[in-house]
């Protein structure tokens, strides 16, 4: 790659990293926030409840649900198994109403009806999913996707989770969904200004976002050049230059990856 075009990709991968940082320092805050909480219900002495909690959360999310035209679709928080006195298994977690075909907002945010008895056909173990697993296991903020999100939109889904913190155990996630058509009206402009056809990929390979339409999100993106260049990234490279004409580049710490293709 020559300088310039090296130093293209660069500024494009940086400007889709900017669109995820809103919602980083989103999750920072929550984070903080629910950790204050739980201290507070040890500094009273006090066996931590849902419905304590819930209030404060729902007074965090709304804000960012309610942005018109925002990219948030849902938030809140996840608790580990068997930290709330008053619910063995809680999530707390509220989302944007959205028109269908359109994906307009109609104004309004509801809470999602999660099933929390294990014993219930429709109960799903959430310790079993990518946006809570890898949190567990690294105390670091992790993005998922995409995925269709079964628990609760049926949408081709991004999610952004970390993990909360207290006295020296993760006491839950919260987290931000985000659908991919929304996250495609922001980017979509942005991979229009690269130099070839853009495309943003998982780490795995498959599409978030592409300039070209045939490339549908969720699926992967396949070719040895690409695959090459992207095992490159995986061995600790910022970016990389496939055989035939295929650049990639990491957009930042969101674990996404511009892929520029001539």
């Amino acid at each position: 790659m020559t300088g310039t075009v090296a130093e293209h990709d660069a500024r494009i991968a940086e400007r889709i990293e900017g669109t995820f940082a809103p919602l980083f320092a989103l999750v920072e805050d929550w984070r903080t926030a629910v950790q204050d909480q739980f201290g507070a219900f040890s500094a009273q002495g006090a066996a931590p409840t849902a419905a304590v909690l819930d209030p404060v959360m729902e007074a965090l999310a709304r804000p960012a649900l309610e942005a018109p035209g925002g990219l948030v679709t849902g938030s809140g928080f996840v608790a580990t198994p068997g930290v709330f006195a008053d619910a063995p298994w809680h999530l707390a977690w509220w989302l944007r109403e959205i028109h269908g075909l359109d994906r307009g907002d109609r104004g309004g945010v509801r809470r999602l009806e999660a099933v929390n008895d294990p014993e219930s056909d429709q109960f799903r173990d959430y310790r079993q999913l990518e946006w809570w697993k890898v949190p567990e296991r690294t105390g670091e903020r992790h993005v998922t996707g995409p995925y269709v999100d079964y628990l609760c939109t049926d949408d081709y889904t991004v999610t952004v989770t970390t993990p909360v913190a207290h006295e020296g155990r993760m006491v839950g996630v919260v987290g931000i969904d985000v659908h991919v058509s929304r996250l495609e009206r922001v980017v979509l402009p942005i991979l229009r200004e690269a130099e070839g056809t853009g495309t943003i990929v998982n780490a795995a390979g498959r599409v978030v976002a592409s300039s070209d339409s045939h490339r549908v999100t969720g699926s992967l993106l396949r070719g040895e050049d690409v695959q090459g260049a992207l095992a490159a990234l995986r061995e600790g490279a910022g970016s990389a230059a496939g055989t035939e004409g295929t650049r990639v580049s990491r957009c930042g710490d969101t674990a996404l990856v511009l892929v520029l293709q001539t």
